[in-house]
């Protein structure tokens, strides 16, 4: 697949700096009085190939962008462009609510703040090379502000995802000594009525003790009392005091 050639001249010089199959990187060339601006189109996660948009200053100040007239109106659509997907994905931190969400964020984030780091480059390299043109000056001042509002966003959803991931590890924690303890004193109680059980097993409990012949009622308090010991049990091993 070879480079797209567009309705312009372009100067031998610019011509040879040029690969054969693509436009390459976001840069800016001088030769000849004719500036070469390349740049890219806001970035998909997904985005394997970048779709070029490429300016050409003429010598007389006049802009063309892939070879059309306006290159003023479509450098600035472009940075609009840019500034949409920031307001997208600005508006979707706002609302995120899980570490899924802020993922997505920074699956998104991450390219578009690659490609705007580098658009930005491209627009200062192309004003050194014209510095006393104010359109120049105005996209590049507009390209430095995405680019660090790209950069605020990215860093945002990293602290964001990194304290939930903090948070989430820290409960982990807690609840993970909070089952040791209640392990342990589950441990406790095997240990004492093991020996209890054991002796009831070889020995029986049909022994005569004496209450045989006393009032139901002391049946139901004894059953009470089982069922009071019980929920202390229960209590102290799933409470976290020791």
């Amino acid at each position: 697949m070879r480079r797209k050639h567009y309705n312009w001249q372009l100067p031998e010089e610019i011509e040879r700096r040029l690969g054969e199959r693509t436009y390459g990187r976001q840069r800016a060339m001088l030769e000849a009085g004719h500036l070469l601006i390349i740049l890219h189109a806001p970035p998909e996660a997904d985005d394997t190939d970048r779709r070029h948009m490429v300016f050409l200053r003429m010598p007389d100040g006049r802009y063309l962008c892939n070879g059309q007239e306006a290159g003023e109106t479509k450098l600035r659509r472009l940075l609009a462009s840019y500034q949409e997907a920031f307001a997208k994905w600005d508006r979707s931190y706002e609302r995120a609510s899980s570490a899924e969400d802020l993922f997505d964020i920074l699956e998104a984030a991450a390219p578009l703040n690659r490609s705007s780091t580098n658009l930005y480059s491209a627009l200062q390299a192309a004003r050194d090379y014209v510095p006393d043109d104010p359109f120049l000056i105005a996209m590049r001042d507009e390209g430095y502000e995405m680019s660090r509002n790209f950069e605020l966003l990215l860093s945002d959803a990293k602290l964001a995802l990194d304290y939930r991931i903090a948070r989430n590890a820290e409960e982990q924690s807690v609840k993970a000594r909070e089952m040791a303890k209640a392990q342990h004193k589950l441990n406790i109680l095997a240990a004492v009525t093991f020996p209890l059980m054991a002796i009831a097993a070889i020995f029986g409990m049909g022994l005569t003790h004496g209450l045989e012949h006393h009032s139901p009622a002391l049946f139901w308090l004894v059953v009470g009392a089982c069922v009071a010991i019980g929920l202390i049990t229960m209590g102290w091993v799933i409470t976290g005091r020791d």
